[in-house]
């Protein structure tokens, strides 16, 4: 797709086409950066999207259920 820059007050902007917005996952917030001589846009996702996406508590295993506190009482060795 070949586009022209236009004014955009002191800078230039691109206009970007919603399809291709869509298509790239871009919603509000990108990454902006060079490669080469390229200038690269990417969708910026949001920190640890979906980690617990089917966590399920009941699954969980208590690791420290079989250990008394005085387990730990010993001097510890580096």
């Amino acid at each position: 797709m070949r586009t022209t820059l236009r004014r955009i007050g002191n800078s230039q902007g691109v206009l970007i086409p919603a399809p291709l917005l869509v298509e790239c996952g871009i919603t509000n917030e990108i990454d902006l950066h060079l490669e080469g001589k390229k200038i690269v846009i990417e969708s910026v996702c949001p920190t640890r999207v979906g980690w617990f996406d089917g966590y399920r508590a009941e699954g969980d295993v208590d690791a420290w259920a079989g250990l008394s506190p005085e387990a730990d009482s010993g001097e510890w060795e580096w």
